[in-house]
């Protein structure tokens, strides 16, 4: 598998739409590894998606800790409450504002098993579904900000 290049801010691909995965093959097994692996070699990042490796399709990688959840054609079913908190993105480093997120959100996506399945997300993981489900639709952080933050001050 390969360390795929980030995506930065400024390149088209970041404000298109991704398309829906037709069909789980080896292709599409092969790209979420690539996905999991730049984004474990960026050192900091918590979730993927695969626009942000120049690729337009509705799939993401997240990872808070606990292993990868890989997650294709996601569809938000379900959000409540709200939550404002600082958030970064691997595609415009150095940049982090506070941004009102969900508090809650249920997700409903195909696994690499090809089963359509839930994930009910709070506080971070509501958050990065949140933030990598907009990938997918040409939304970055940036364009939510409520207010920039600058992260060394914050220290």
């Amino acid at each position: 598998m390969a360390i795929r290049n980030i995506v930065k801010e400024g390149d088209d691909v970041l404000r298109k739409r991704s398309k829906e995965v037709k069909e789980i093959n080896d292709k599409i097994r092969d790209l979420f590894e690539d996905m999991k692996e730049t984004l474990y070699a960026s050192g900091n990042g918590i979730g993927l998606a695969a626009p942000q490796i120049g690729i337009l399709k509705r799939m993401i990688v997240i990872d808070l800790g606990d292993g990868p959840i890989e997650i294709i054609n996601p569809v938000i079913v379900e959000q409540e409450g709200e939550q404002i908190e600082v958030e970064g993105c691997l595609s415009i480093p150095g940049v982090y504002g506070e941004v009102k997120r969900p508090a809650r959100i249920i997700v409903e996506y195909t696994n690499l098993n090809g089963e359509r399945v839930r994930i009910e997300g709070a506080d971070l993981l509501a958050r990065c579904l949140s933030h990598e489900i907009d990938h997918l639709d040409g939304i970055l952080f940036t364009d939510k900000v409520i207010r920039y933050v600058d992260i060394e001050e914050e220290k």
